[in-house]
């Protein structure tokens, strides 16, 4: 059985990378990047070479893709990790902050992989790498918003997996655990520490530990077999 390659092999792949401007996200813009391949950024915040757009509203999220295809041409790897992160225990949650977490963490995940599913057909080869939470399987305490968000990222990678890879566009999902970066900012010090105190590796990750996962999964061949796959760099907080 011969193995099927990318388009265009080697370098120079086209990447969407959502949330790319911090965190997660920028360090796997940079390991891309480093990889010869060519990068459109999207974020909330514009400005420079990054495309401004807000994944939660389908206008914003349909114009942001079209710029970056005028960039790279068809877009070949997509990466979603814009994300939302609040911390409220349920009784005191305001539908609001339900409401936007999951419209950022979710919808945004939905109308960003609508956006290139029919290209990636197309071209007969993709790659989407959701950032989801080991919190999606595990829950979070002052987290229900996010944890119930983020395991439909899960659930969500699993059934357009089933979708598409007969086309040979590949959808996964990596579930990190808690990393040192601006979105855990505004979670509560005494959250924090708690969650240090569980994790066998004993401290949270930094995005350089993540972002080689997402490498991984875009890689040929030693990402060809991944296929609905949930990968956890996670300190030890989940173990499958």
């Amino acid at each position: 059985m011969s193995m099927q390659s990318e388009p265009h092999a080697g370098h120079g792949r086209a990447v969407v990378v959502t949330g790319g401007s911090s965190g997660i996200g920028l360090a796997i813009v940079e390991a891309f990047r480093a990889n010869g391949d060519r990068v459109a950024v999207l974020d909330r915040v514009g400005g420079g070479d990054v495309i401004r757009v807000d994944v939660s509203d389908e206008d914003s999220v349909r114009r942001a893709f079209d710029l970056a295809r005028e960039r790279l041409g068809p877009i070949q790897i997509l990466v979603n990790s814009a994300g939302l992160l609040t911390e409220s225990p349920l009784e005191e949650m305001t539908l609001a902050m339900w409401s936007e977490t999951i419209a950022v963490d979710l919808t945004g995940v939905f109308l960003c992989c609508r956006e290139v599913v029919g290209e990636m057909r197309s071209q007969k080869w993709g790659r989407i790498i959701n950032i989801a939470s080991q919190l999606a399987i595990k829950g979070g305490k002052g987290l229900s918003h996010y944890s119930a968000a983020k395991a439909g990222v899960v659930g969500l990678t699993k059934a357009l997996a089933l979708e598409l890879a007969p086309d040979n566009v590949l959808v996964n999902s990596i579930a990190p655990g808690p990393i040192e970066t601006p979105l855990v900012e505004g979670i509560s010090e005494s959250w924090k520490a708690a969650k240090r105190a569980e994790l066998p590796l004993g401290r949270f990750g930094v995005p350089a530990e993540v972002a080689p996962t997402a490498l991984l999964l875009a890689s040929e061949p030693g990402g060809n077999l991944y296929v609905g796959q949930t990968l956890g760099p996670n300190s030890g907080d989940v173990m499958p």
